[in-house]
């Protein structure tokens, strides 16, 4: 989706910015225009209207989209406020009683990416109003929201971004008959056949689209196939991190929304994974709104569009884009609403349970004996007869390539850290040491290298086991493998960078630097390998729990669900908002699996099984003194090593004065990988055509990439921030126009003014544009500040 208010920034995506509702195109206004028509529509004075036509008939048809999610809201707050209790108690519980996992042995940062950009370059998107391809100038920032400019000058200029895209619950894909069928599944009767007429045309064989079933798509083109997969890189990382919306620190909000949308699918008796449990909390509940609601309005209104089949297509993605904003305005407000009065209520509630937390825990323990009597000899048959003979296949598939995985990462951060060792002892020892360590410690957030280890996770599949147990995608727990990858990598480059850096203390000269460097990068890796097995075994154990439990829940429902009532009054009327019979239900069926889940992960690890530890082998205060080390402040290799390099692989950055205050340091925020392309390079005028001499190639040598910027540097005149400035004609290199061809089938290669007539896209007023202009440009990329 796009995030769009009335002064956009790129922190609107990490707040969790609202949808706005940019003025539609005449095309769109007129599609609307027909569905306002029909029975069940989603316009009106109100966010749901009504339509109030003469018919006494079509006013009794149904609930109306209005009403249908309101409807879906209403029951969704309430498992919210029940589990929300529930997740309260057992936060305070925990923390009272301490219980938790061993200790990692590698230290963890608290600020991973403080104010730097991931990745920035240029791309053509296409623009479906005006059906034409324009280059835009796009970067990631740390929160990871796709940002897209006008092109570089506007950026360079301050001047709000077109976009920003928030690429939760989007797909990437690099086929149009990916995409071909990805579309014609989504609307009756629309399926396209492979190399039919798609909704664009692709002028290169480059393409790489955003997919999402419910909101629009985007589509963009490179120039080279090695542009399409740096792209397709670090889109992907945008998508993981962003689908990871609900912050893992949230002990009592998230585990209630997550327990609270399973609960309600259970209710719909919906079991298994869902597919669409990514983003934020407003953007899951409102795919969870579209995925009741979408399914009507396509038997609505799917009959009525008219035209070609691919003009059928591109209405039915306005039309559920357009609702998919108006079901995020509303599910925003009420999730804010019913947020602020739980916390309202936190404190009284955390009152209580301090009050009673023994009586409160003898009473959990007293419904669940009574359950677990109840249903153990039914659950105990279901887990012997169809889950335990299919727990080690399971475990094996999972094993096999998450361990190929954490090996990769193991052997990337041995390969960059001896690299820079040996770069050390050839090039000037510790007079570089800042630049090579600045680079080091955004290994884990640079998208190419880290690829590699993230494609180990592709060949994951759970053949034959998926439709036995319901799982309807593996792709959840490849997610959350390849975030466990990141996390381990940062990881042990923060403890490298932490050690290395009190060894510095030391004063080592160049030899002694260098066995220092190898002497702790064999200490960090033994830390490493212990702390990888430790997440793995995890993984695995959570990874078994998400695909049995559904299973068993639906499996026993018919025999013991409707006998849960009458348990509710074993319950105290002071303890109800905190006791639940259900989830009391659930954590007795997870105690009849749980222990062949742990036998079976334990076998694993005695046998050595893919480099895992015994659980028996574990590293007691192997270093003490190591984690106190990470109280200190943020090591800034760029501001201790200012003067022997910037951090960003190319010539040396400026140095900071030594009262410079914090704000005026994060200002020279530095750039973890970049594209630089040139902007005049242009597109083939027709799909399948070779580029144009005019037209270069992206450059990718370093003396091509500096005559490059020197050209830029010469012809750009000096820019006031914030302040207007007369654009200047610059003469392009544009390629002569065949006097046959349609004019709709040009490529527009001049950058326009910004407008928001283009679908989806809104300019906001530069007031509120977070400043971002460029310092220096050198081979490595674009280094940008804030």
């Amino acid at each position: 989706m796009v995030l769009h208010a009335s002064n956009p920034s790129i922190r609107e995506v990490e707040a969790g910015a609202s949808l706005g509702q940019p003025e539609q195109p005449h095309e769109f206004k007129s599609i609307l225009s027909c569905v306002a028509k029909c029975p069940v529509y989603f316009l009106g004075s109100a966010p749901f209207g009504r339509c109030t036509g003469p018919s006494r008939e079509r006013d009794q048809r149904g609930d109306t989209a209005g009403e249908k999610t309101e409807k879906i809201l209403r029951e969704f707050v309430q498992f919210y406020e029940d589990q929300y209790g529930v997740a309260l108690f057992n936060s305070m519980r925990h923390e009272i009683e301490g219980t938790g996992m061993p200790q990692a042995q590698l230290l963890w940062r608290k600020v991973p990416l403080d104010e730097r950009i991931i990745f920035s370059g240029n791309l053509f998107q296409y623009q479906e109003d005006s059906k034409k391809w324009r280059n835009r100038f796009s970067l990631v920032p740390h929160n990871y929201g796709l940002v897209l400019h006008e092109n570089k000058v506007a950026y360079e200029r301050q001047v709000p971004p077109r976009a920003i895209i928030n690429s939760a619950g989007y797909k990437v894909l690099t086929s149009l008959d990916q995409y071909l069928e990805l579309v014609g599944n989504s609307l009756p009767g629309t399926t396209s056949k492979p190399g039919s007429t798609p909704i664009f045309k692709c002028p290169t064989q480059f393409p790489l689209i955003l997919w999402h079933p419910y909101a629009r798509h985007y589509y963009f083109c490179m120039m080279t196939e090695a542009e399409q997969d740096k792209w397709q890189a670090v889109v992907q990382d945008c998508v993981r991190h962003c689908n990871n919306g609900i912050p893992e620190d949230s002990k009592v909000e998230g585990p209630a929304f997550t327990d609270a949308i399973r609960m309600y699918r259970q209710a719909k008796e919906l079991y298994g994974t869902w597919e669409m449990l990514c983003g934020n909390e407003v953007q899951i509940l409102s795919n969870l709104v579209m995925e009741e609601l979408g399914p009507e309005l396509k038997a609505e209104l799917a009959p009525r569009l008219k035209g070609k089949l691919q003009e059928r297509q591109r209405q039915w993605i306005q039309i559920s884009d357009s609702a998919y904003r108006m079901v995020y305005e509303r599910v925003k407000v009420l999730f804010e609403e019913t947020l602020s009065k739980l916390q309202r209520a936190r404190p009284a509630m955390e009152a209580t349970i301090r009050t009673d937390m023994d009586q409160i825990i003898t009473s959990k323990e007293h419904l669940a004996s009574k359950i677990r009597a109840f249903i153990l000899p039914k659950a105990e048959v279901c887990v012997r007869n169809h889950v335990q003979p299919y727990i080690s296949s399971i475990l094996e598939a999972l094993m096999v390539p998450t361990s190929q995985g954490f090996t990769e990462v193991r052997d990337v951060f041995f390969k960059e850290v001896t690299d820079m060792n040996l770069n050390v002892i050839n090039e000037g020892g510790i007079d570089k040491l800042g630049e090579y360590m600045e680079k080091l410690s955004q290994l884990a957030y640079h998208p190419l290298k880290m690829q590699g280890c993230y494609d180990k996770m592709e060949p994951l599949r759970l053949d034959g086991l998926q439709q036995r147990f319901d799982v309807s995608s593996t792709s959840v727990f490849k997610q959350r493998a390849q975030i466990l990858m990141r996390e381990q990598m940062d990881n042990a480059v923060y403890t490298f960078e932490t050690l290395l850096h009190q060894e510095l203390g030391k004063g080592p000269t160049r030899e002694e630097l260098c066995k220092s460097i190898q002497r702790i990068l064999e200490r960090v890796l033994k830390k490493y390998d212990y702390d990888s097995s430790t997440v793995r075994k995890r993984f695995f154990r959570e990874a078994l729990l998400q695909v049995t439990i559904p299973f068993l829940l639906k499996k026993l429902a018919p025999t013991c669900k409707s006998e849960l009532p009458r348990f509710q009054e074993l319950i105290f009327e002071d303890f109800a908002r905190f006791l639940l019979v259900e989830n009391t239900y659930e954590e007795v069926v997870l105690q009849t699996v749980m222990k062949d889940i742990l036998q079976a992960v334990k076998e694993a690890a005695v046998q050595r099984k893919h480099n895992l530890y015994r659980d028996s082998v574990v590293l007691h205060n192997s270093d003490p003194n190591l984690h106190l080390l990470a109280e200190g402040a943020p090591i800034d290799w760029g501001e201790e090593y200012g003067d022997r390099g910037d951090g960003g692989g190319g010539s040396p950055g400026p140095v900071a004065p030594e009262g410079a205050t914090l704000s005026e340091k994060r200002r020279r925020a530095k750039q973890v990988v970049s594209v630089v392309q040139d902007e005049e390079a242009g597109l083939p005028l027709e799909v399948g055509s070779e580029p144009s001499p005019a037209c270069p190639a992206s450059p990718d040598s370093v003396n091509t990439i500096r005559s490059l910027l020197s050209q830029d540097l010469q012809a750009e005149s000096p820019l006031l921030n914030g302040a207007p400035v007369q654009e200047t004609p610059q003469p392009e290199a544009v390629p002569e126009m065949p006097p046959h061809l349609p004019p709709e089938k040009a490529v527009d290669l001049e950058p326009s003014n910004p407008t928001n007539q283009e679908t989806g896209e809104q300019v906001s007023s530069p007031g509120g544009c977070t400043l971002i202009h460029t310092t220096s440009e050198d081979s490595s990329g674009v280094q940008t500040e804030f």
